[in-house]
């Protein structure tokens, strides 16, 4: 990991490999700036974050970021002269999965020194980070429905229940007009379960039309759920409709509101915190600041006992082998490359999405030139440490350590799977500026350059510009996100709490038809 205070933080560029053939600008360069650091002079204009060359590079060449190729020259190209879509050719190439060859366990800290929160112990052990009442749909048709209770309850109806964070809709435009059987209508219940028996939620009601093809009682069946004292289920068509509903709902749930108030925060072990890692409106500096910092909290926190779930599978293709390298086990490591093929070989086949290559326009004007180059930044969230296991998408996670879940880069669907499958907090990082909640979880913005951070101070919740500024090296940024994840997670508001984002963030990720 490298130490970005000590690779000339003064200069307007930045070494990150001294196998790179490419430096990046740490702020605007015109044509023309000496570049010290590199002896050479700028012939481009160059936007903060995007890539120099730093030598001559001879067409078809490597170009290397970080020591790893993330693409070709599709062209001679001059010393000084920026780098990016136009003259960078993105190519398949062979990985060497090596399979478990660095496999190093976690150096775990003496269980008397290791960190601890203010959590909320449930009667089946689980630990919450927030304390809210749930009211999932199973179908779009009672979308509106699930919406109208949850807003009766407002901040002053909610006023003598001070342990509640509050009432969250999980609305989503599933549940008919697809498959009844297989993968699809399992995954949409596998997720709707991940969310039922979710620590957060204190306790939930489920709400279907009645005609739907995700019925009430094959979810609970499926998913080996009953109803009890912390799962209510309304028929919108046996309970008299749109209007009757509403009122069943919201009396229903008052009728919970005593007990889920009755809760303590307690002191508990880091070791219950399960780590949803995202990032979204990525530039050039993700993979500089913000994503290794994070990486740096991560490494911590599975040292500490805790979690962390690396997803956005299109978002590691092309070093997916510093992962398989890093398994516990030839299993595991197999497990990812079944999952990306499985993209590639099947679900993405002819598709103009970013595992074929291409990044979403903010990504390319940020400074990244491919998927290559974004998955170099985007994988370093998980950190250092060994890849334990690897998940389907929204499968309950029991391995603590870094996991990896199968999901898309889209962001929503993504944090939605990995808080199904029992995640307790989001980290997201950001370069452009993504505005991100996710209920029933806080979710924490991580910002990887200062002019960013001080334009939308009020939805970022850390500065990870300061390793680039030079003001802090990357293990110490590390350990100030790892700080605050502690704080938040002892019922500390992140920003996006503070803005009450997070009320339309639940989006299962649809891979079947619709018909």
């Amino acid at each position: 990991m490298i130490e970005l205070r000590d690779r000339h933080a003064a200069g307007p560029t930045v070494r990150l490999h001294d196998n790179d053939n490419i430096v990046i600008a740490r702020a605007d360069v015109s044509i023309g700036t000496a570049l010290p650091a590199e002896g050479i002079t700028s012939r481009s204009q160059v936007g903060a974050g995007h890539k120099i060359a730093s030598t001559k590079i001879a067409k078809g060449d490597a170009i290397r970021k970080y020591g790893v190729t993330i693409g070709f020259a599709a062209t001679d190209i001059e010393p000084g002269t920026l780098i990016h879509s136009h003259n960078l050719e993105f190519r398949e190439t062979e990985r060497d999965y090596a399979y478990a060859r660095d496999y190093q366990p976690i150096d775990m800290i003496p269980e008397a020194g290791r960190a601890s929160f203010m959590g909320i112990v449930r009667d089946n052990g689980q630990v919450a980070t927030r304390n809210y009442v749930g009211i999932i749909t199973t179908v779009n048709c009672s979308a509106t429905v699930v919406h109208k209770i949850a807003e009766w309850f407002t901040p002053e109806r909610l006023a003598e229940y001070p342990n509640i964070d509050g009432v969250a809709a999980f609305a989503h435009g599933l549940g008919c007009g697809m498959e009844m059987t297989g993968e699809p209508m399992d995954l949409l219940r596998r997720t709707m379960a991940g969310y039922i028996r979710h620590a957060n939620l204190a306790a939930v009601l489920v709400i279907g039309l009645g005609c739907e093809r995700n019925q009430i009682a094959g979810l609970l069946e499926a998913e080996g759920l009953s109803v009890g004292p912390r799962l209510k289920t309304f028929v919108m068509q046996d309970t008299g409709g749109t209007r009757k509903t509403i009122e069943a709902g919201v009396n229903a749930v008052k009728a919970l509101l005593p007990a889920a108030n009755a809760v303590t925060r307690t002191r508990v072990p880091a070791s219950h915190l399960s780590i949803g890692l995202q990032c979204g409106g990525s530039d050039g500096f993700s993979g500089l600041t913000a994503n290794p910092a994070l990486g740096a909290a991560m490494d911590l926190l599975a040292r500490h006992g805790g979690t962390a779930i690396l997803s956005e599978t299109p978002e590691i293709y092309g070093v997916e082998h510093t992962l398989t390298c890093r398994a516990r086990n030839r299993e595991v490591g197999e497990k990812l490359i079944e999952r990306i093929r499985w993209w590639k070989d099947n679900y993405a086949v002819g598709r103009d999405v970013q595992i074929n290559g291409k990044v979403s326009p903010g990504n390319n004007a940020g400074g990244l030139a491919n998927i290559f180059e974004k998955s170099l930044g985007s994988s370093m969230k998980g950190g250092t440490g060994p890849l334990m296991e690897v998940y389907k998408y929204a499968e309950p996670v029991k391995q603590r350590g870094l996991v990896f879940m199968d999901t898309p880069g889209y962001d929503p669907v993504s944090a939605t799977g990995q808080i199904a499958g029992g995640a307790n907090m989001i980290m997201f990082t950001t370069g452009r500026g993504s505005m991100f909640g996710a209920k029933p979880v806080p979710s924490i913005k991580l910002a990887t350059n200062t002019p960013m951070f001080k334009r939308l101070e009020e939805d970022m919740d850390i500065n990870c510009g300061s390793v680039i500024d030079g003001e802090l090296t990357m293990n110490q940024m590390g350990q100030k996100i790892f700080d605050l994840m502690l704080q938040i997670a002892s019922g500390e508001k992140s920003k996006s709490e503070l803005l009450g984002l997070g009320d339309h963030e639940f989006v299962p990720w649809q891979i079947g038809i619709v018909g």
